[in-house]
């Protein structure tokens, strides 16, 4: 059996019994530097380094950096420990010194591998998430949650183009995903929005440096007979530097030193924020392409709005809208609100269009419409979902209110 001992240099197979060697295919280091703050996963990535090339005072000072720097990072001092004990015996297994219970262990260790990941598979800056086919200009971040990465990635949005700027490590519901009833334990997918700011100060302290809500139930969610509710991004109590990647209640949860810098990114019912279980990153180009369909389904529809057939021809027979109402009932509806107004002066703007996580084939579209009746705009916001009837978009659900 191979183990690690002390002076014996480390090979690739004795890297693998620490569960750990499929994340050491990384480019190697060169000159390191401790900022004075260091990123607890890039360091982590550092001290495995080390520790594969048998460097392991380097790695012990590493290590020594991390502990110093989040003192309550339990990842950190299991690591520590465990470079402490390969210098008096072999250690064969990850979290050797800690004599905790196998659970904890299992936690630390799932929350290594997710954080070490990450940066191996961290998303090429030439490619976006497919999700995101166009934000409003007003829309200056976007938050995407990548369940199965257990990360969060922060979008800017530069007149169009989204640049990814950070990205953090999360925790998630308990059960997994695809929240469906109260107490499930499970994280919502779909795209909600920020709806508030709560400090931590009004909080107890298992929500560490505040909260902010999201909307879940969004529309689409309460279709398909979805609940529950209280779904926030928030912090970590002030014992615990982060959380396994599967231990909330079904909320994202961050370290609270990534909760705060959020805080000055997030505008409150502008931001939005799409939980996806595993992001697909697609080129510009085929993003382009997908924006274009979008655009043009919903130019089609609004030429067609007033005219009651072409108009009618653009609903699926299944459509139902937010509210529950049918198909008659809700053209009827929006027929009255137009007063007639010709189509020619119906305008759309602040227009942002997003595929549905976990929904094959299904555009969400969202804009003002204003409407020139008489001499007076009317405007209201409204939102459509398409979705993808054999070789036809139909509009499989709507909902619009003031704007």
């Amino acid at each position: 059996m191979m183990v690690f001992r002390p002076g014996r240099v480390a090979s690739a197979g004795i890297v693998r019994r620490w569960a750990l060697a499929a994340l050491l295919m990384l480019p190697a280091a060169a000159g390191w530097t401790a900022p004075s703050r260091p990123d607890p996963d890039v360091l982590l990535i550092e001290v495995y380094k080390d520790l594969a090339a048998n460097r392991l005072r380097d790695a012990m000072s590493k290590a020594d950096v991390l502990v110093q720097a989040y003192p309550n990072f339990h990842l950190g001092h299991l690591i520590r420990g465990d470079l402490l004990l390969m210098q008096t015996r072999p250690v064969t297994s990850f979290g050797a010194a800690a004599g905790g219970s196998p659970d904890k262990l299992k936690d630390l260790q799932l929350e290594a591998m997710a954080r070490l990941k990450s940066l191996r598979e961290r998303p090429d800056p030439d490619l976006v998430p497919r999700p995101i086919l166009q934000l409003r200009a007003d829309q200056k971040n976007v938050l995407v949650v990548d369940t199965k990465r257990s990360r969060l990635y922060l979008y800017e949005n530069h007149a169009g183009q989204l640049k990814l700027v950070k990205d953090y490590y999360v925790s998630q519901g308990k059960s997994g995903v695809n929240k469906i009833r109260e107490g499930d334990g499970k994280t919502p997918l779909g795209i909600y929005y920020i709806t508030g700011r709560l400090a931590g100060a009004r909080l107890p302290d298992f929500y560490g440096a505040g909260a902010l809500p999201i909307s879940y139930p969004n529309g689409w969610d309460k279709m398909q007979g979805r609940g529950g509710s209280g779904i926030w991004l928030h912090g970590t109590p002030s014992d615990s530097f982060s959380r396994p990647p599967l231990a909330s209640d079904g909320c994202v949860v961050l370290t609270n030193q990534d909760l705060n810098q959020l805080y000055a990114s997030v505008e409150i019912r502008k931001t939005p924020v799409i939980i996806s279980d595993g992001v697909e990153f697609v080129s510009k180009s085929s993003l382009a392409a997908d924006r274009a369909l979008a655009a043009t389904l919903v130019e089609a529809w609004r030429r067609d709005v007033g005219q009651a057939g072409p108009m009618r021809a653009h609903y699926s027979a299944q459509f139902k809208s937010e509210e529950g109402e049918n198909l008659d009932t809700w053209l009827g509806r929006q027929q009255r609100l137009l007063g007639g107004a010709p189509n020619n002066s119906l305008a759309l703007r602040d227009v942002s269009f997003f595929y549905y996580p976990g929904q094959n084939n299904l555009i969400v579209g969202t804009f003002t419409q204003d409407a020139l009746i008489g001499k007076t705009r009317h405007s209201i916001r409204k939102r459509q979902y398409w979705a993808k009837e054999g070789a036809q978009w139909k509009i499989v659900s709507e909902a619009s209110w003031q704007s």
